[in-house]
């Protein structure tokens, strides 16, 4: 019997995991990106795309220290970048703040 595989697991023997993880971020970008033009504060093609790929290059490096400090596996670990490059550097340092700082007594 054959062993079914997702498509993280295809992506990764395809072209390889730093791959893999690249695509996840720029995927967790555009669908920000997406949001921001459905809303009309953004044109697909403007210059602001740009600037989408160091954030996402940025927050798959930090996704994945993340992962890697939650020891979690690869399928997973792919599903976080995608999850950080999402929120983006304001969207993670919101999610940080609140899992360390939040109140004990609630």
């Amino acid at each position: 019997m054959s062993e079914t595989r997702g498509l993280i697991e295809v992506a990764d023997a395809l072209f390889g995991g730093a791959m893999t993880t690249a695509a996840a971020a720029i995927a967790g970008r555009l669908m920000w990106h997406s949001t921001q033009v459905r809303s009309g504060r953004r044109r697909f093609f403007g210059r602001e795309l740009l600037w989408e790929l160091p954030i996402a290059i940025g927050m798959a490096i930090i996704g994945e220290a993340v992962a890697a400090y939650l020891g979690l596996d690869r399928t997973v670990s792919t599903g976080v970048v995608a999850s950080l490059a999402y929120l983006g550097p304001r969207g993670a340092e919101a999610l940080l703040t609140r899992v360390l700082f939040r109140r004990k007594d609630i």
